[in-house]
């Protein structure tokens, strides 16, 4: 029998490792493909080297791997607004560092952020860990009005609003490139002035 090209079996407790390699080689397939529904698991199954039987053992369908996928990529989103709010002491920049990071963050990954808030699965299972973000920028929002840079309002009807001008504006840079866009930080800005209040 050819064995060529065949990936040698995992030893015992090996198995958290092959997962992530299947994990990595997703992530990285929806990343070029920016469409959940292209996705192949025989295709990641190639990637990695296994049969598409090893897949299935992880990952019973696609949309359990696309979950996990999503999930990965918005915990480093949340993780880098983190860092970028961290380096900042006072509340308007620190707010606006956090936005500028998920657009940074957009525009290195186009295919995953697409896929992260236009995928159909969210529809069918759900993605309730997209709630961290909301309640990092909602804290984050909160702390300007507290601090008396930004109006007294619902901060979370503020963040609500916030989210969708700057979810809404990524999306269309990444579907319709080709229109003029102004510079990214010239309208997240005006965002974060017309609809939080801060003065910037």
């Amino acid at each position: 029998m050819d064995t060529r090209g065949r990936r040698k079996q995992n030893t015992r407790g090996q198995g958290d490792l092959l997962r992530e390699e299947i994990l990595t080689a997703g992530v990285r397939m929806l990343d070029e493909l920016g469409d959940d529904q292209a996705l192949s698991l025989r295709a990641i199954a190639r990637a990695v080297s296994v049969a598409a039987t090893s897949v299935y053992l992880y990952f019973p369908d696609r949309d359990a791997l696309v979950l996990a996928a999503t999930e990965r990529c918005h915990e480093e989103l949340v993780a880098a607004g983190d860092a970028a709010e961290g380096a900042h002491d006072h509340p308007a920049e620190q707010l606006r560092a956090r936005i500028l990071a998920q657009a940074e963050w957009a525009q290195t990954h186009p295919g995953l952020y697409k896929v992260l808030h236009e995928s159909a699965v969210h529809r069918r299972l759900g993605m309730p860990f997209k709630e961290v973000m909301v309640e990092r920028t909602r804290t984050a929002v909160q702390r300007c009005m507290d601090a008396g840079v930004a109006p007294r309002d619902d901060a979370l009807t503020v963040t609500i609003d916030l989210r969708t001008a700057v979810n809404g504006m990524l999306a269309q840079r990444i579907n319709e490139p080709d229109l003029p866009w102004p510079p990214i930080t010239d309208q997240l800005d005006r965002f974060l002035t017309k609809l939080v209040g801060l003065q910037l």
